[in-house]
């Protein structure tokens, strides 16, 4: 049995509980443009980049895309999330122990997200930056962000693997749209909104009890 080249991890969601934060930053945000988030909207945002979810919000509220309102809007919400993250980001079940084992085996790793650099690197106080050989954020694709496969792509070139011989592990029908579209095999563990599961792509429950062995086995 072959094991993975790398292992490609999303963070918000998969790694970290982070979405409830973001819930709170969101309802903030909403409420100070007059308004409050349908609940399919907030769904709609699991796994987007800061430029969609601003475009989603403002749609939903009936505002027009006024550049420099949206722009505000992203100050807001990086301001109040980064503010909520630094209060303490609980972990996913078994997400720890996950990369703790995949960086004992010497498996190279990614952390492939849709947040934004900044707020990245306050979340990675708490993850450890130390488990990633690499980092790609949600500011840094030029625009060409999850679903659309970049992200993964430019994860697996920096790393030197081909993204068939890679495992992703997401949480988000979006991220794992973008993960499969790269060529991983994606190892799928939903959070918050149910994610329809593809070609490529295995469902569990929980990261608990999964180690490096059962990446492999999931590249057959």
């Amino acid at each position: 049995m072959r094991g993975p080249a790398a292992v490609l991890f999303d963070m918000d969601g998969t790694l970290i509980d982070s979405e409830k934060v973001w819930d709170v930053s969101l309802a903030d945000l909403a409420a100070s443009l007059g308004g409050a988030l349908t609940p399919e909207t907030r769904a709609a945002m699991i796994g987007s980049n800061m430029d969609r979810t601003m475009v989603l919000m403002f749609d939903d509220l009936g505002l027009a895309h006024d550049r420099s309102a949206m722009d505000e809007g992203c100050r807001f919400l990086t301001k109040r999330t980064e503010e909520l993250f630094h209060e303490g980001l609980p972990w996913r079940p078994g997400a720890a122990d996950l990369l703790a084992a995949v960086k004992a085996a010497g498996v190279p790793t990614a952390l492939v997200t849709s947040t934004e650099r900044a707020l990245t690197e306050v979340a990675l106080d708490t993850i450890g930056r130390d488990f990633f050989d690499v980092t790609i954020c949600g500011d840094e694709v030029d625009g060409r962000n999850k679903p659309l496969p970049d992200p993964y792509l430019k994860a697996a070139r920096l790393l030197g693997v081909e993204p068939a011989d890679c495992v992703a592990v997401e949480d988000s029908p979006t991220g794992s749209a973008s993960a499969a579209a790269a060529g991983c095999t994606v190892l799928v563990v939903p959070c918050d909104v149910d994610v329809p599961i593809g070609p490529g792509m295995v469902l569990r429950e929980t990261l608990v009890g999964v180690d490096v062995a059962a990446l492999g086995a999931l590249l057959g």
